[in-house]
């Protein structure tokens, strides 16, 4: 096959590629798997693509004349990158090979992942109290039978389980409707110093309960943001909880909004609602995974606290449709200061 032929094959396809002759050299690529693979036309093939993978899947086309595929492994920076490699034999006679497209399969295999790693932790969290569920019935049905102290005592146990699981199946369906959301940007107008007071007194009796107080500090009487009055709820919420729960003891509490003039990644005004508690703090070490789904800096102190470790990442996809951000800062022995920045209208 002459060259320019090659050439041309090999430019009209969108991946990088290369043309493997029956020389077993590399007889062309593109510019694209020039910058994979580096200048290897006419050197070969098996010094080029040193992975046995992806040089069975060759043989096997050649052999089989029918397509192939493999895994194919690269290093780009300090970032593992995974292809599939499509093989596909070319019949030209004398100068017939083997067509060879790289596929970056990078996001597809991590999504992948993800999706493993989810399973596995909802897992995780509904086998404890379904565990703990049957122990109880066993229970129950035996010993405990004709004890009604002990029988009433494990109703409350079994209680609490089912509560924590149900707390887990609410959050997870939360999480998957505010994903399914993100992308469609709400425009109701909403005054957020009012849906922020409507947040603290519905959650001052938790804190008085912990004999603490949850305090407000608001620069401005209103300030409007287009948002979901709903998920803002649950935003605000979600963090003033958490800062009751897991605050210093008593709970100290405030929340604070301040008007920005002009915020440097928004490119015009916003309004910047904090929660600050009183609490033991974070380790920086953990912040960056905060939002990460299932994680959990104490998981025993969570869990005890009804915790499902879901909640800051559902705040983190909220804030996200709301096309603003969060952050987290904390110091141990120094408390946390939870930011959300949202764009502010007239």
């Amino acid at each position: 096959m002459p060259e320019a032929t090659i050439r041309s094959i090999l430019d009209a396809v969108p991946l990088p590629a290369i043309f493997v002759g029956k020389d077993d050299r590399i007889a062309g690529l593109n510019r694209k798997a020039e910058a994979l693979l580096g200048p290897v036309e006419a050197r070969p093939f098996i010094t080029a693509i040193r992975q046995p993978a992806v040089l069975d899947a060759v043989e096997a086309c050649r052999s089989q004349r029918k397509p192939g595929s493999a895994r194919y492994l690269a290093k780009q920076g300090d970032q593992d990158v995974i292809y599939t490699a499509h093989c596909a034999m070319v019949e030209a006679g004398p100068a017939s090979g083997v067509l060879i497209s790289f596929e970056d399969v990078t996001d597809r295999q991590q999504i992948g992942q993800m999706r493993r790693d989810f399973v596995a932790n909802v897992s995780h969290e509904l086998r404890t109290p379904l565990t703990a569920l049957m122990g109880f019935i066993e229970t129950m049905q035996g010993p405990a039978r004709d004890d009604p102290v002990a029988r009433e005592r494990f109703l409350g146990i079994m209680a609490n389980e089912a509560q924590r699981m149900n707390r887990l199946v609410r959050d997870l369906l939360s999480l998957s409707q505010v994903e399914e959301m993100e992308r469609v940007r709400p425009d109701t107008r909403l005054d957020l110093c009012d849906l922020l007071s409507s947040v603290l007194r519905n959650l001052t009796p938790l804190a008085e309960k912990a004999g603490g107080t949850l305090q407000a500090q608001f620069d401005a009487g209103q300030v409007f943001v287009e948002g979901d009055a709903d998920q803002l709820r649950q935003v605000f919420g979600n963090l003033v909880e958490n800062a009751i729960k897991y605050g210093g003891r008593p709970p100290e509490v405030m929340l604070k909004i301040t008007e920005i003039p002009r915020d440097p990644v928004m490119r015009g005004p916003a309004i910047c609602a904090e929660v600050i508690d009183n609490g033991p703090g974070i380790d920086p070490v953990h912040i960056p995974r905060l939002t990460e789904r299932f994680y959990r800096v104490d998981s025993h102190r969570s869990r005890e606290m009804g915790g499902t470790g879901l909640g800051l990442a559902i705040v983190k996809h909220i804030v996200n449709r709301h096309r603003g951000r969060l952050k987290i800062d904390s110091q141990p022995g120094q408390g946390s200061r939870f930011t959300v920045i949202l764009p502010r209208i007239s």
